[in-house]
């Protein structure tokens, strides 16, 4: 008999970053006010449902958000590496207005590839990871469900990878808000589709909506 599991891809809250620093992996960048408010809303959604396993980046913002669920369900957190941040080359970079602060000369050559690409971690190691790590997620909660708190372009990368998808596409469109979750539903180990919800979408401040900022 075939066994329905569910691996819950949430994106954490919104950040404290007034300067608008691409925050990427550095330490110490910890979940706004909204961000927690956020979080919070995101566990009211989930925690109905039957989680067996939590999982969260090592990253703080991934494991402030992560917590509310936790404490909700009384369940543990397991930190794994493989759902972190991706790597970038621009990380501690103030971006200011948005991606046109990368255009500078100097920067071209950061610029060269953008399938692969080539200013950070390639999708396709991106997508390895995340893969891996929700397959290990599907075991440990097989025939329940499971949420891994990671961060937005990993979350984007591993929908597009579960839906044979292209890789290649424009920041600015990826559907993966501010405490987002992307649910992908197995049949045993067969990837069956998604589901997308924004519990805490009326939180996101009309500013933010489609507005590239500091991290993700």
């Amino acid at each position: 008999m075939s066994t329905r599991t569910i691996v819950h891809l949430m994106r954490h809250g919104e950040v404290e970053n007034p300067d608008g620093v691409l925050y990427g992996r550095l330490p110490e960048f910890y979940l706004s006010d909204l961000g927690h408010q956020m979080a919070e809303r995101a566990a009211d959604f989930l925690g109905k449902n039957e989680i067996k396993h939590i999982v969260a980046s090592p990253l703080e913002r991934a494991q402030q958000t992560a917590q509310p669920l936790a404490t909700l369900l009384e369940a543990p957190i397991t930190t794994d590496p493989r759902v972190i941040e991706a790597d970038n080359l621009f990380e501690g970079r103030t971006v200011g207005a948005g991606p046109k602060a990368f255009l500078h000369p100097k920067n071209w050559w950061k610029l060269r590839n953008w399938r692969r690409p080539s200013w950070g971690e390639p999708y396709v190691e991106i997508a390895e990871r995340m893969q891996a790590a929700v397959a290990d997620a599907r075991e440990a909660a097989r025939g329940h469900e499971a949420v891994i708190v990671s961060h937005q372009l990993p979350v984007w990368i591993a929908r597009q990878a579960y839906e044979d998808k292209s890789f290649i596409h424009d920041p600015r469109k990826r559907q993966c808000t501010l405490a987002s979750i992307t649910s992908l539903t197995f049949d045993g180990d067969d990837y069956v589709g998604f589901t997308y919800a924004e519990p805490a979408g009326d939180l996101l401040p009309d500013a933010l909506k489609g507005k590239f900022v500091g991290g993700a």
